[in-house]
């Protein structure tokens, strides 16, 4: 390990900071859930199961009920109360406010909670106007269905949003879904009852039935409809009063002044709302650009691997028509602790169709066996090489010194090669501009869920990227685990760095910056073990993503130079940063708000979206693995990826790139390798057709 990778732990403090923020985004989620009243179960008013009381069955659209007792009042003759129910609406409110200004009248507004929390601006207007406030309760739910903790708040967080919008509280309450005083039946009759406990006093409204003229409360929406309504009884000369509910009856207003303390409470549930609806806009922003991004992944993806298919394997660079590769081939392996696979991986080299070979291990200061497991292999193709621990782009630089042959392949020591992947993988040399290549790296140990997981995404995630960015001419990364080089370009941009802890993505982008081309052989395989723990995996990928973001950074500048290196620098470091950062950012926005979905909007839409974008998975899977020629069954492990692995893979890029902003140095994190890399060990057995230990050298 370098020192320069352990000079500073990996920063905690973005996970306590993440830890407050999620809390805050999820009640503001759940209270703008509430209430925009996407759900309750009180939406709609269910049928009555039991009349009203006789004393309160008089006609008259006021009651004050205290205990038992209750009190009926109507408007005097010739008196009509003009209410407004629901709103402020933007719209309606501006012009019913200019209706009765205009007419020099005062109404009475029963205003819902959430609405008045959302236009501040329109409940100071009714007020300063010298208009009534009442209740029409939060969210307008049926409070009779409604369950009495639901009620109460109902009540509290209305009264909370007048005192923080208009500095008021009101004692006026019309109950949702109420006309006439009669329709406040069945349970709704003891939610009035709860209600007026509280001190409120109940305003239905006089049947449309009743003139005008007899004294009347009349009831009006803020809609086109309500608007007309009110100026046609603004006109009837058979009224000769216009006026509020309660002053109508005579009686001191029930609008009061809210104390500072409530106030303030009003204050904070406005931004609350305000940032609850916020966070719901943002999301439903992020989902559909997300989405975008998703789709138009994969479909690139699709595309540009029929074009590998169709085209490439014809024309590019290594295709039959130039000569066969035969040059001897110097394979470098470093190995730190890898006791449990360096054997099986020098003698799946050494039991290679390529003739001449050079193998070289270089023992990074191993604590284990392993030096000695690779002494035990008695073959003069083999050298190794002790050293003390400089870490894996030291070593690498170690074997090239030791290379006697101009062409390099790197190897993992917990790689497992097919006998004829030396060969493929060199073929691609062939051509002067070629100066790396890429071969096909399989997950070995797949038995398990989490190794299918793994499998899915090499396939799916790596070889078919591969087939694109090689389309583009744009590889990011060769991997590790197999890759061919020249060595005179290797030696030409200074061996391998040691500046970022994605050794082979700096390197890759560095040969890209020196006027070299890289490809993919994807019939050149070789198996790798992958990790069998969340633990192990999580410090692999943290690794990775974060040494990417070094790398990205590091040959930023490509973007704006020209040639091969300007082309890989705008398509390979835009692909990157779009699709590796900035769209595994979007993603938890994406689960969230889905489960969003499901809870307070159509849960019927949201796993149908769902379900279609995992359609869209399952095609693109199904048709890298034929590409790759592996058997469709493990697609069966993909709809259970999305709801551990996938979260899991995004928050290891949320920590990479928090990591990066805070300028820490991450230590390498190894793996505890098991040996089991070979897939003809296991119990399954290799992929199906074609039979790779049996294929034939001789080019297409």
């Amino acid at each position: 390990m370098s020192p320069r990778h352990a000079l500073r732990r990996p920063p905690r403090g973005h996970w306590v900071l993440l830890l407050l923020i999620l809390p805050v985004v999820t009640i503001a989620l759940l209270f703008e859930g509430w209430t925009t009243h996407e759900v309750d179960s009180a939406r709609t008013k269910p049928p009555c199961d039991s009349p009203i009381p006789r004393a309160a069955d008089t006609g008259d659209p006021v009651l004050r009920l205290s205990g038992d007792r209750i009190e009926t009042a109507a408007m005097p003759r010739g008196t009509a109360a003009l209410t407004f129910d629901g709103g402020p609406d933007p719209t309606w409110t501006p012009r019913l406010l200019d209706l009765l200004r205009e007419h020099r009248v005062h109404a009475t507004f029963f205003v819902y909670g959430k609405q008045a929390a959302r236009h501040p601006d329109l409940m100071r207007r009714i007020k300063d106007e010298g208009h009534e406030i009442g209740s029409y309760t939060y969210t307008g739910g049926d409070l009779g269905a409604a369950s009495p903790l639901r009620a109460r708040m109902e009540l509290s967080l209305t009264q909370t949003a007048f005192a923080g919008t208009a500095g008021v509280t009101t004692r006026l309450l019309r109950l949702p879904h109420t006309t006439a005083a009669d329709t406040l039946c069945g349970a709704e009759w003891q939610a009035a009852k709860r209600a007026a406990d509280q001190g409120y006093l109940l305003v239905a409204a006089d049947r449309k039935s009743r003139k005008a003229s007899q004294g009347v409360v009349r009831q009006y929406s803020h809609t086109d409809l309500g608007y007309r309504e009110a100026r046609a009884l603004l006109r009837n000369p058979r009224v000769e009063r216009f006026t509020t509910v309660t002053n109508g009856l005579g009686q001191p207003s029930y609008t009061g002044s809210a104390p500072l303390v409530q106030r303030l409470e009003g204050e904070g549930l406005i931004r609350a709302q305000a940032l609850g609806h916020f966070f719901t806009r943002a999301m439903a922003w992020a989902l559909g650009v997300a989405g975008a991004l998703g789709i138009l992944r994969l479909v690139l993806l699709v595309h540009f691997a029929r074009t590998h298919v169709r085209r490439l394997s014809r024309y590019r660079p290594g295709a039959p028509r130039l000569r066969e590769v035969t040059e001897p081939v110097t394979v470098l392996v470093p190995a730190h602790n890898e006791e449990a696979g360096i054997a099986a991986t020098v003698h799946s080299i050494l039991a290679s169709l390529y003739p001449r070979l050079q193998v070289v291990v270089i023992d990074d200061g191993s604590t284990d066996g392993t030096a000695d497991a690779v002494a035990a292999i008695d073959d003069p193709r083999v050298t190794l090489v002790r050293q003390p621990n400089t870490g894996k782009p030291g070593a690498l630089n170690t074997g090239l010194a030791h290379a006697r042959h101009d062409i390099v392949v790197m190897v993992d020591g917990d790689t497992v090669f097919e006998p004829d992947a030396l060969y493929r993988l060199v073929q691609p040399l062939a051509h002067a501009a070629v100066g790396a290549v890429s071969g096909n790296t399989k997950v070995g140990n797949r038995r398990h869920l989490l190794g299918k997981w793994q499998h899915l995404e090499y396939v799916l995630g790596f070889n078919l990227d591969r087939r694109m960015f090689e389309v583009l001419e744009c590889m990011p990364t060769v991997p590790g685990a197999i890759g061919a080089f020249r060595r005179d370009a290797l030696m030409g941009i200074g061996g391998v760095s040691d500046e970022t802890l994605a050794e082979d993505t700096d390197l890759t982008m560095s040969l890209w910056r020196a006027g070299w081309r890289v490809v993919y052989e994807e019939s050149a395989v070789a198996w790798t073990e992958v990790p069998l723990t969340l633990r192990q995996l999580w410090r692999q990928r943290y690794r990775w993503c974060y040494g990417t973001l070094q790398s990205m950074w590091k040959h930023r500048h490509a973007v704006r130079e020209v040639g091969p290196a300007g082309r890989f620098g705008r398509r390979g470091l835009g692909y990157l940063a779009l699709f590796q950062v900035v769209l595994p950012l979007f993603a938890p926005v994406v689960d969230i708000f889905a489960l969003y979905g499901v809870a307070f909007r159509d849960p019927t839409q949201a796993v149908l979206v769902w379900l279609a974008f995992l359609a869209v998975q399952m095609v693109t899977a199904g048709y890298a693995l034929r590409l790759d020629r592996e058997r469709l069954r493990a697609l069966w492990s993909l709809p259970f990826q999305l709801f551990v692995y996938r979260q899991l893979l995004y928050l290891v890029v949320i920590q990479s790139v928090m990591t990066a902003l805070l300028g820490s140095r991450l230590k390498w994190h190894r793996m505890r390798r098991s040996g089991t890399a070979d897939p003809y060990q296991l119990d399954e057995g290799p992929p199906p057709a074609p039979d790779r230990r049996r294929r034939s050298l001789s080019p297409k």
